[in-house]
């Protein structure tokens, strides 16, 4: 699964470990995260990550 890098900011969504903190479950992929999601580093919405 590909992992996908905030570009405000720089922090790297990791499908392995997905972010159980806000909801996403490891092994998550990208196409799965839920559209409100939002980076938990600096709150970027997720179209602005790119494919790392």
């Amino acid at each position: 699964m590909d992992r996908y890098v905030c570009d405000p900011c720089g922090y790297v969504y990791d499908p392995a470990e997905g972010d159980p903190d806000n909801g996403v479950a490891p092994g998550t992929a990208w196409e799965d995260v839920p559209a409100d999601w939002v980076c938990p580093v600096c709150g970027a919405d997720k179209d602005q990550f790119s494919k790392e």
